[in-house]
């Protein structure tokens, strides 16, 4: 049973979700998504009885999750309607539309219809204290440290994230992208990308960073200052010249009871790092805070923007947990699922697994992995026709500004499901800008046809790097291709 409260007047606070003793019934369309799986799950856990569908079920894609999903409770149906019924809360992963049959069915059977992002702002919105994580980049690892630091310190939070926690993940809970604790305290990544980060009224709000991405600047700075906001403590990075500006707005001026900013190497910040020692697989730096100056930190997962996802999680959790406690339990972090992640080593070439798919997430990943030698094989598979014309300009200049001249760049086609995307700008528009700037990259047919290539061009020493976004393949991919360069003969 959902336990609810009575928080302060703000636009969404009076919408609740209650969990009645006769068990109320949800049906999930798209179940398997990154974003609908943990949640229904976490509905699950607080009474209700889950159902769902997925197109990836109907095409026989991911076959584990759904065996997982059917073991723990869940009922599954083709994605034609036919499970729907009028004692269902249907849930879509977020614009309604009646081109979908879930949908169109819950219409006929006057079934009623709730958002992905309506249901988890209600569940955030009713618990007596939240932690939302929001930003461009970095929400998923920093909404991780956060779970693992209050896990570790007996908080028991619930927890929604956009990916798996690899410290909570077993062989019982390999999809571990949600965890089950308390009523009493939550903590969820809150997207931007589609506005609904205006549902969430946080008792803490964590922002990353802000840059382009789905929405114009305008509209970030619009929904990320009204997140800041509705929230009694704001989290800020001044290294993004955007949260910066946030941050100085904030009463026309840093005001220290209702924001903690962060910094890597800037002393003026609350929390800073500094001395940062680059390590292949993680990091170490002395945290500066000004009641507390020069503690060595170390981290198991590499790369500078991890040492700034890790000042964020220690501000987020300063009046919860105590800052040793904090600190012992990030050194146990062990990361995100498919942020750079290692799937393996065959004939002296790794892979690695990496859910980057924006310029900001691409350019973290390359600075890290080009703090050590050897070639990179980039597969870079867009998560969209959309993204991929609103960011042209900065993906080139992206790749162009971190790559060596000794990288090659592959592109597939982006993600497409069907629909009246506009496809003007594909790949190779991409790859011909990388191009002109005499670095080497290519767009090809498809996929398998990178991955050809890449079997036929690496060599011991190479790095090859899978990167994108909405599409659980990726993950199969990159662990065919450790197997296929296993079996490739020496040169």
């Amino acid at each position: 049973m959902l336990v609810t409260r009575d928080p302060p007047d703000t636009p969404h606070s009076a919408a609740k979700i209650k969990m009645t003793p006769d068990k109320p019934s949800y049906f999930f369309c798209g179940i398997g998504g990154s974003g609908m799986l943990p949640l229904a799950m976490i509905v699950q856990s607080r009474g209700a009885l889950i159902e769902g569908s997925d197109r990836s079920l109907d095409q026989g894609r991911t076959p584990e999750k759904f065996d997982w999903l059917r073991a723990h409770g869940v009922a599954l149906h083709p994605q034609d309607g036919s499970g729907v019924r009028a004692e269902h809360t249907v849930v879509a992963t977020g614009a309604v539309e009646d081109t979908v049959p879930d949908i169109g069915a819950a219409r006929r059977v006057g079934a009623p219809i709730v958002t992905r992002p309506e249901l988890l702002s209600r569940i955030f919105n009713a618990a007596p204290t939240s932690i939302g994580v929001a930003g461009t980049s970095g929400k998923s690892t920093i909404t991780g440290m956060i779970a693992w630091i209050l896990h570790q310190a007996g908080r028991a939070p619930t927890v929604m994230n956009g990916a798996v926690m690899r410290n909570f993940a077993d062989a019982d809970h390999p999809f571990a992208s949600a965890l089950i604790g308390g009523p009493d305290l939550f903590v969820a990544e809150v997207d931007e990308s589609d506005g609904s980060i205006a549902r969430y009224d946080p008792t803490v709000a964590v922002v990353s960073n802000i840059s382009l991405d789905h929405k114009s600047m305008e509209e970030l700075r619009h929904l990320f200052d009204g997140f800041i906001h509705r929230s009694s403590l704001a989290v800020m990075n001044l290294d993004n010249p955007e949260t910066a500006a946030l941050a100085m707005a904030l009463n026309g001026g840093l005001d220290p009871s209702w924001a903690h900013t962060f910094s890597v190497g800037n002393r003026d910040a609350d929390y800073s790092a500094h001395n940062i020692q680059p390590l292949p697989w993680g990091a170490a730096f002395d945290l500066s805070i000004p009641w507390h100056l020069g503690q060595r930190v170390s981290l198991r997962v590499p790369g500078v923007h991890n040492v700034s996802n890790a000042l964020a999680a220690l501000a987020a959790v300063s009046a919860y947990v105590p800052l040793e406690t904090a600190v012992a339990a990030l050194e146990t972090f062990a990361g995100i699922r498919r942020r750079m992640e290692v799937v393996g080593t065959a004939n002296g070439v790794t892979v690695i697994d990496d859910f980057a798919h924006n310029p900001d997430k691409i350019s973290a990943t390359l600075k890290t992995l080009h703090a050590f030698e050897g070639r990179l094989l980039i597969l870079f598979q867009p998560h969209g026709f959309g993204p991929l014309k609103l960011m042209k300009t900065e993906f080139i200049d992206t790749f162009v500004g971190l790559m060596q001249p000794d990288d090659v760049l592959l592109m597939p086609q982006p993600v497409y499901y069907g629909g009246t995307t506009d496809r003007s700008v594909g790949s190779e528009d991409i790859a011909a800008g990388v191009r002109a700037a005499r670095r080497q990259a290519e767009a090809l047919a498809d996929r398998a046809t990178c991955g050809d290539r890449i079997v036929e061009m690496a060599r011991p020493g190479d790095r090859v790097i899978v990167m994108g976004a909405r599409d659980d393949t990726l993950s199969q991919f990159a662990q065919e291709l450790v197997a296929r360069l296993g079996a490739k003969a020496p040169a």
